[in-house]
C-alpha cells in the first residue's frame, strides 16, 4: 500500500515522529478542548481547570509554530519543488495538518493577551471554542486524508525512502529485490 507523506512522516523514526508530530500536539489540543467544555458548562473562569486550559493553549500554540516552521522548510517546500506530491489526498492531508495549527496559535495569542485584548472573559471563551472547533475539523480531515492510500486516486508509487518500486527494505536496513510475494490463499482448491 502506498502512503501519503503525512502517514509516512508518522511511520518513520518510530516512536519519535509519532510523539513529536501527533501525540504531543494532540494531547495538548485535546486538553484545551476538554477543559474548554468544563469551563463552558460551569462558567468558572478561574481555578485550576482554567489554569490548565490556559497553559495547554499557550504551549500547543507555541509548539505548532515550531512544527509549521519545521515542516514547511523540511517537507512542504522540498516536496513541492521536486513535484513529489502523491495526489490531492497527500496535499489535503499535509495542508490541513498545518492549517490546523493556526487556530492553536490564535489560542496562544489570545492567552498571551496579544489577540482580542479588550474582550470580556466570556467573549474570549467564545473565541477559544471557535478556534478549538476549527482545529478539530482540520485535524480530522488531515487524519482521514493522511490515512487514505493515494493509489485510490492513481498514485503509482515509485521511490519510497530512496528505494525503487519492486524492492523491499528489511528492518535491519538490507534491501531485497523483488516485490513482496502475494499472500497464499489457503482456502483455494486447485
Amino acid at each position: 500500500m502506498n502512503m501519503t507523506h503525512y502517514m509516512e512522516l508518522l511511520a518513520d523514526n518510530q516512536p519519535w515522529n509519532l510523539l513529536i508530530f501527533m501525540a504531543i500536539p494532540v494531547v495538548l489540543a485535546e486538553t484545551v478542548a476538554i477543559t474548554e467544555l468544563y469551563i463552558l458548562y460551569t462558567r468558572k473562569f478561574g481555578g485550576w481547570v482554567r489554569t490548565v486550559n490556559r497553559t495547554a493553549g499557550v504551549l500547543v500554540g507555541l509548539y505548532f509554530i515550531g512544527i509549521i516552521g519545521y515542516l514547511m522548510s523540511n517537507a512542504v517546500i522540498p516536496i513541492t519543488r521536486a513535484g513529489e506530491w502523491r495526489t490531492i489526498l497527500d496535499v489535503i492531508a499535509v495542508a490541513t495538518y498545518l492549517i490546523g495549527g493556526v487556530p492553536m496559535i490564535l489560542i496562544a495569542l489570545l492567552e498571551l493577551g496579544i489577540l482580542h485584548r479588550g474582550a470580556s472573559e466570556e467573549k474570549k471563551l467564545g473565541f477559544h471554542a471557535i478556534y478549538v472547533a476549527c482545529f478539530l475539523v482540520f485535524a480530522h480531515v488531515a487524519m482521514i486524508a493522511g490515512m487514505a492510500d493515494p493509489g485510490l486516486l492513481g498514485y503509482q508509487g515509485g521511490m519510497s525512502h530512496g528505494t525503487p518500486a519492486g524492492q523491499h527494505v528489511m528492518p535491519d536496513g538490507t534491501v531485497m529485490d523483488g516485490a513482496m510475494p502475494p499472500a497464499h490463499d489457503h482456502g483455494a482448491h486447485r
